[in-house]
């Protein structure tokens, strides 16, 4: 459980980084909360030589509503995606999904952008940005560019972004919709064996593929007017579960099945919870 050696640089804004990743190219890797990269490092599944740390980069952290926007620095903490009021009001699911990532120790640590920069289908916040269509920053010595969830997230542990390219910050579009994240876990503040986020009619999937996954055939069957049950049958649908130490492909696609009943159910149910309050007012 000990790291391969490395060379740890402090870039202290954005141009420095860029300019630690063009110098030291494919031997370099970004280190922003370091609780994605550095338990892959202790098991030598990932061995840079350098390390370029971001984590102290401020301009790239925070959170603030552009007109029809909710954006976040990719250096966000989670807790502090997790507490905004700003984030609250925009996007509940994501404050919701951010406050069960690990444990009090990551969400204090770990930021939203090394998050979904390292590509895992099993973490939290991925599924729930592909449910929010989010769009997502880098820059690079080419200059900025601008991904949607679905382009972002390409193959196992892997993402769009070149080698020389940062993630800076995400871009939620803000709609009052009914919303919902379930996950399975087989043990408290682990990694999902499945979840399921609902953002209105938009149902995503974690861990059931190398990447996050809408469920287009759940989504198809209830905009042709299926139960919520009914349509949850198809959540497994063009999947690619895995079997490993966690869960058989099987029951992975059981608990897919499970999973998107009860996050449609609770979606729907906070619109009919929504909808009554402004009655009542």
């Amino acid at each position: 459980m000990i790291p391969a050696p490395f060379r740890h640089i402090r870039a202290r804004s954005i141009s420095e980084a860029l300019d630690a990743l063009v110098s030291h190219g494919e031997n370099a890797k970004l280190l922003a909360g370091g609780h994605s990269l550095i338990p892959l490092m202790k098991l030598r599944l990932a061995t840079p030589s350098v390390l370029v740390d971001i984590g102290d980069i401020t301009e790239q952290s925070g959170v603030r509503r552009e007109g029809d926007s909710l954006v976040i620095g990719a250096l966000t903490r989670h807790v502090v995606v997790e507490r905004s009021p700003i984030v609250l009001g925009c996007a509940p699911l994501l404050a919701h999904t951010a406050s069960l990532v690990g444990d009090p120790q990551v969400r204090n640590r770990g930021t939203i952008g090394g998050s979904v920069a390292h590509g895992d289908s099993a973490s939290d916040l991925p599924v729930s940005l592909l449910a929010l269509d989010a769009e997502f920053i880098s820059v690079s010595p080419r200059g900025l560019r601008k991904l949607s969830a679905a382009e972002f997230f390409v193959g196992f542990w892997q993402t769009a972004l070149a080698p020389d390219e940062i993630l800076t910050e995400i871009r939620v579009p803000i709609r009052e919709v009914g919303w919902s994240y379930q996950k399975f876990t087989t043990r408290s503040q682990d990694w999902a064996t499945v979840s399921v986020a609902v953002a209105g009619q938009q149902v995503t999937l974690g861990a059931m593929a190398e990447i996050p996954l809408r469920a287009k055939a759940v989504e198809s069957s209830l905009l042709a007017g299926a139960s919520h049950r009914d349509a949850a049958q198809h959540a497994d649908t063009e999947t690619n579960p895995s079997s490993d130490l966690r869960a058989s492909a099987d029951y992975r696609r059981h608990l897919s099945r499970v999973l998107t009943l009860a996050a449609l159910d609770e979606a729907a149910s906070r619109v009919s919870d929504a909808a009554a309050h402004s009655g009542k007012n």
